[in-house]
């Protein structure tokens, strides 16, 4: 079995200081061994009516979906997704095992 994903999508409240949870969230994952990768955007192309208010997208990449489980119930997580989600106006999260179909070169 292939990587798991964990993939938030989100649009943040208004006032918030979007750079400071980037900066928690960054080191978040470099303080928990279970995350293999992070990655994450922000919107600069979409229209309005296709982006539904959602403005940033953060993938984190786990070996294996017991990696995934066991940083859900980090107790760095569970301290930082309050923080988040305070921040938080809307948000979508998706999260499944990945099927490569062209691997990264």
């Amino acid at each position: 079995m292939g990587d798991f994903k964990h993939l938030v999508i989100a649009k943040f409240k208004e006032g918030v200081v979007v750079d400071e949870i980037l900066k928690g969230m960054e080191k978040l994952v470099s303080e928990v061994d279970a995350v293999k990768s992070f990655e994450w955007g922000q919107d600069l192309e979409s229209q309005e009516m296709l982006r539904q208010g959602f403005t940033h997208a953060f993938l984190m990449t786990f070996g294996n979906q017991g990696d995934f489980t066991a940083f859900m119930s980090h107790p760095n997580h569970v301290e930082f997704s309050a923080t988040f989600s305070a921040a938080i106006e809307k948000i979508l999260l998706l999260d499944f095992p990945a099927v490569p179909v062209k691997p990264p070169k």
